[in-house]
């Protein structure tokens, strides 16, 4: 699975937020300049996280765009899901009659197994722990479970 220009940076943009986390609204422009995303991109990003309830904005001239998720709840699951409609290696492991084959294909587990792990991996990880040190990424969840 190759997660999407948009998946990547819905997680930079969640993350720009969540360490500004001021009550102070940030302006597209200056999510633009912190993390590198144009101000079209970040806008049409926004969209499917404000549905979903991560993010609000705030109208006027103070305006701008506050996350609304709490970061120690809010996992890089979650937000692959949203962006991506789920987390699966394959066509056929998110939905079996995607395949004719799906009943009789014997690599299929193996791709369900595979989405399945990779899952509890990113559900493991959250937008707080980014926070506080971005190499959380080299351990893995059992790891840090100690």
């Amino acid at each position: 699975m190759k997660l999407s220009a948009r998946t990547r940076y819905a997680t930079r943009l969640l993350l720009d937020l969540a360490l500004h986390d001021d009550n102070t609204p940030r302006r597209a422009s200056m999510l633009s300049q912190s993390t590198g995303v144009t101000v079209q991109f970040i806008e049409q990003i926004l969209k499917p996280l404000k549905k979903e309830g991560l993010v609000t904005s705030v109208r006027g001239a103070a305006g701008g765009h506050l996350l609304a998720a709490d970061p120690q709840e809010l996992t890089l699951g979650h937000i692959v899901r949203v962006m991506e409609g789920g987390i699966h290696m394959t066509e056929c492991s998110r939905d079996e009659t995607a395949c004719e084959r799906a009943h009789q294909c014997r690599t299929r587990q193996v791709w369900i197994r595979i989405s399945r792990a990779m899952e509890q991996e990113l559900e493991a990880i959250t937008l707080s722990d980014l926070m506080q040190d971005a190499s959380i990424i080299a351990s893995s969840p059992a790891d840090r479970r100690g």
